[in-house]
């Protein structure tokens, strides 16, 4: 978990006190630095292309919001996209389709061919989008993913390399998998897996690069077919609490790639990250609309709840909580921050032990960047927040919030109803 300056009291971020952020944008709002998102990049980058030739693929369902999309189409980055949408989010952010690989999941053959008529290239989840690809793109230069049976996550929703979960084509038939996408005249070049979202140790990674390149060289010696990238997903995870250990991307990079090179004759590796990218990257601002106390609790409500940041109601996920105009103020009680959604599980955090609070204090939500505007909603009919861009003290919008009317824009009402 970051550490942020502390001036005078003053929560300060990308160069700008954070509750001077609030009072000129409002409350909820979304920040983000542009310069941690160029380091996170630089960082893991560097620490794969050391040893062969590396691919970012940016898992943009993370955090898809154009201007986080056009810093790191900057930087070199390439696209992780899982729908059309991505897809087309990410050329709109300037990514040429030879920079995007498509993984999506259950997958209906006419979004199948909408991806693949854009020039992306497709990897496959399944033998029927193998069958369905070759009857729209026979000669398509495609991928396939594999579940390797290696599962990883902060939780078991975010588990996705498991036997048991719906991604992928099993290991133990994926050679055949490959032989009959030649059959159909399709050109296989990669393969791929995914263990899951927010892994810290370096074992999973390996266990599942490790079942990849035995099926690479079962592919050779069965089909001979060689492939030019194994591409080993993301996952990487970073520290949400105070203390909490960091992924060492170097040490991952280094056994992952001593793998490659040492077993196969692959000599491309591709890494999908998403949260390590963006997570630290942003911070979610809120103000304090209330303070009550009772027998068995202490809340701070806050402009902000689970239609906003769902991670903590939906993964039971901690994100660390802070006072940002109360920087330098000593603990004197423990809160649940909470929202104003008409839920009980409306909560962003629970437990916490922060200053004195009063109405109208800026309330500073971490590591905010992965998974939170991107799973916002509309929920109890509340539009969803703005985004604001900082870098060195500069501070731009790239979202503006939603209104009321926004909410209403596609609604239609029958005439029958109206009379």
């Amino acid at each position: 978990m970051r550490d942020f300056e502390n001036d005078g009291g003053h929560m300060m971020f990308g160069g700008v006190r954070a509750d001077s952020i609030a009072e000129r944008y409002g409350t909820p709002v979304y920040v983000t630095d542009e310069n941690i998102i160029r380091e996170n990049y630089k960082r893991i980058y560097n620490a794969f292309a050391k040893h062969m030739e590396a691919r970012v693929h940016y898992a943009c369902k993370a955090n898809s919001s154009l201007a986080v999309l056009r810093i790191l189409e900057q930087e070199g980055s390439c696209i992780d996209a899982v729908s059309i949408g991505e897809v087309m989010t990410a050329m709109r952010a300037g990514f040429d389709a030879s920079r995007i690989l498509y993984t999506g999941t259950s997958v209906g053959s006419a979004e199948l061919k909408a991806v693949a008529d854009l020039g992306v290239m497709i990897n496959a989840d399944s033998l029927s989008a193998i069958e369905r690809l070759a009857k729209i793109r026979p000669d398509a230069k495609m991928s396939v993913r594999i579940n390797p049976g290696v599962g990883a996550g902060h939780c078991d929703k975010v588990n996705t390399g498991a036997k048991d979960t719906k991604f992928g084509i099993p290991a133990d038939t994926a050679a055949d998998a490959y032989g009959r996408a030649v059959e159909l005249g399709l050109e296989p070049i990669g393969i791929h897996a995914h263990i899951g979202s927010g892994g810290q140790g370096i074992e999973p990674f390996t266990d599942a690069v490790s079942v990849l390149t035995e099926i690479t060289n079962r592919i050779k010696d069965d089909h001979d077919i060689d492939l030019e990238f194994i591409d080993m997903g993301g996952g990487f995870g970073v520290p949400y609490r105070p203390n909490e250990q960091v992924t060492d991307a170097e040490e991952i990079a280094e056994a992952v790639t001593d793998i490659i090179l040492n077993e196969t004759s692959v000599r491309t590796v591709a890494i999908e990250p998403g949260r390590y990218m963006v997570c630290d990257s942003t911070i979610l601002l809120t103000r304090c609309t209330d303070v009550k106390r009772t027998e068995v609790k202490n809340y701070i409500g806050t402009d902000a709840g689970f239609n906003t940041l769902i991670r903590p109601a939906f993964y039971g996920s901690y994100h660390h909580v802070a006072i940002a105009n109360k920087f330098n103020k000593a603990c004197e009680g423990k809160y649940d921050v909470v929202g104003p959604i008409c839920e009980t599980g409306d909560f962003l955090a629970r437990d916490r032990a922060l200053p004195m609070p009063e109405e109208g204090d800026v309330i500073a939500i971490y590591n905010a960047g992965a998974y939170s505007f991107s799973m916002s909603s509309t929920y109890n009919s509340r539009p969803r927040c703005s985004e604001v861009l900082v870098c060195d003290g500069k501070i731009d919008v790239i979202r503006e919030p939603e209104t009321t009317e926004d909410l209403w824009r596609h609604q239609k009402i029958p005439e029958r109803l109206l009379k």
